[in-house]
């Protein structure tokens, strides 16, 4: 019987063994990627104060922030649900003097208070890139095509991405489709909703054709343009084409516009990342700026359990492994790691070296032999 004592919260697990041998291959795979289009590494810190966390990026709310007070200053902290905004601190403050563009790359946990009824993890790993200094057509052609490198470099085959234009509507209602501001954000939540009757109500009729421009990329962008009567989504367009020249002919491109959901801070451009076989996204992206420096950048996030469902969420389960003797010669088991062999030492005359996970045991001579 379980003991209530041992029972984790609600939305959070233990990877074993397997899962988090999984886990690392993949965080390793992806950072590599990163690393070889040079991207460095940070490593902020899990905790900081609330409204540094809150204070960096648009739409950044702590209602999802686990808080807590601080037994030093007593202020209030919280524990990050999100490091894009932490590398925009690191930007803007430790690195403000380092040449731009400025490459940064990440991993690590953050935390939410409460989660969706989509994703009910309340703990995940995020990793990523951003691009500081620039949210240029060319910023978001490199950002997309890194995601989608790191992907298949964890053995994401089947890779999907969905662009958005999350400022569409205010750059729409200034001419093009004229609204009031004290509307904007109503007509900007109908649409994430595809609620046409809502949208009406909202005095929203001349954005109706918007929730119809959606769908494979080409077809998708086409219905954009003749909507853009004006003229004045014509350089967002061409953008996104740029942006879609660029990736591999075999991830397939969608487009919807008015796609707001994890678009909280924003500008001109985002992107979801998705798999078949994946209930969730993969990742998100896109161009934003940096709160107090007004700094642009482009960045994109990723997140290891979607993955895992796709690759199978575990190690192989038969992994070479050698057993070593309690007598066994010491500088040979040294040579066997260093030829990529996992070793396994018996500690006690009675360790069973199939029980233990073993697939060869180390002879007198210094050899693998099979069990």
């Amino acid at each position: 019987m379980t003991n209530q004592d041992d029972l984790l919260p609600v939305g959070l697990e233990d990877a074993l063994p397997r899962r988090a041998a999984a886990i690392t291959r993949a965080m390793r795979q992806i950072l590599d990627v990163m690393d070889a289009h040079g991207y460095d590494r940070v490593r902020p810190p899990l905790v900081e104060f609330e409204q540094s966390l809150a204070g960096r990026m648009e739409g950044v709310g702590t209602r999802r922030m686990v808080r807590f007070t601080d037994p030093e200053s007593l202020r209030t902290l919280a524990l990050r649900s999100d490091i894009t905004v932490q590398v925009g601190r690191i930007a803007a403050t430790g690195m403000r003097a380092a040449p731009r563009p400025l490459r940064l790359c990440y991993a690590g946990d953050i935390a939410l208070l409460k989660a969706d009824q989509l994703d009910p993890a309340r703990q995940r790993l995020q990793l990523g890139a951003e691009l500081i200094g620039s949210d240029s057509v060319a910023a978001a052609r490199e950002t997309v095509n890194l995601a989608v490198a790191a992907l298949a470099a964890a053995g994401l085959t089947d890779i999907s991405v969905d662009f958005t234009l999350p400022d569409l509507v205010e750059t729409l209602a200034e001419d093009a489709l004229p609204l009031d501001r004290d509307r904007r954000e109503a007509v900007r939540r109908e649409l994430d909703t595809k609620d046409a009757g809502g949208l009406v109500a909202a005095g929203g009729e001349a954005y109706l054709p918007l929730l119809y421009a959606t769908g494979p990329f080409e077809e998708a962008a086409r219905k954009l343009t003749a909507i853009d009567a004006g003229g004045v989504l014509a350089s967002r367009l061409a953008g996104l084409r740029d942006i879609a020249a660029a990736l591999p002919d075999n991830v397939r491109l969608t487009l919807d516009p008015t796609e707001r959901h994890g678009f909280e801070y924003q500008s001109w451009f985002g992107f979801t990342l998705h798999a078949n076989g994946a209930r969730n996204a993969l990742g998100r992206g896109g161009t934003y700026a940096i709160k107090g420096s007004d700094e642009p950048a482009t960045g994109f996030s990723l997140y290891i359990d979607p993955m895992l469902e796709v690759l199978g969420g575990t190690e192989p389960e038969a992994r070479p492994t050698l057993f070593l003797p309690l007598d066994h010669d010491r500088e040979a088991a040294a040579s066997m790691r260093s030829a990529g062999w996992r070793t396994v030492a018996a500690i006690g005359e009675g360790d069973d070296a199939r029980q233990l996970g073993c697939t060869h045991r180390l002879s007198g001579a210094g050899t693998a032999e099979p069990l």
